[in-house]
């Protein structure tokens, strides 16, 4: 379901020129076969069970696989709304960096009921996390890119493109 705050999420991922889709769990492998380009690398999901959907997504991923790899799929933890900005935690699963940032392209399974109005409500949402569990999280807005050398460069130190894929069933 859209809400106000969704809303606001999607239209920056729009500014950041970021693809997204709102669907349900069910419908998720649908998605997936639409959004990866094979070989696809990934970390477990906590939000649906990449086994079942009909992308072969390499879990347990060797050195080959991720040099390989052109398409990573991961969860991301919360989005923040004003910036389109996506938090994944790296202390979850191991491979979760490797499949968001050696990749072309990113695909991010998120729960739409996980978009937070502002940092501050996410900080606060993660501050146990980070006080218990000496976890650690990556802030990701929008595609890798940069202008050191001139002209605007895309996948210069991540992924060229990114794609949210919002459950709004969770």
């Amino acid at each position: 379901m859209p809400t106000a705050l969704t809303d606001e999420f999607t239209d920056e991922l729009d500014e950041l020129d970021v693809g997204w889709t709102e669907t349900t769990a069910s419908n998720v492998g649908a998605v997936l076969a639409e959004q990866t380009d094979p070989p696809v690398i990934g970390a477990p999901s906590a939000h649906v069970s990449l086994d079942s959907t009909p992308v072969d997504v390499e879990l347990d991923p060797s050195l080959e696989d991720l040099r390989a790899a052109r398409t990573g799929v991961t969860d991301a933890t919360l989005g923040i709304a004003p910036y389109g900005s996506v938090v994944l935690r790296t202390d979850r699963e191991p491979t979760t960096e490797a499949a968001s940032l050696f990749v072309d392209r990113h695909v991010v399974l998120l729960g739409a009921d996980d978009v937070r109005p502002d940092v501050t409500a996410a900080l606060r949402d993660l501050a146990p996390a980070f006080r218990s569990e000496r976890a650690s999280a990556i802030v990701a807005t929008g595609p890798s890119a940069t202008a050191d050398m001139g002209a605007l460069v895309r996948g210069a130190h991540g992924p060229e493109t990114v794609h949210v894929v919002l459950l709004t069933d969770r």
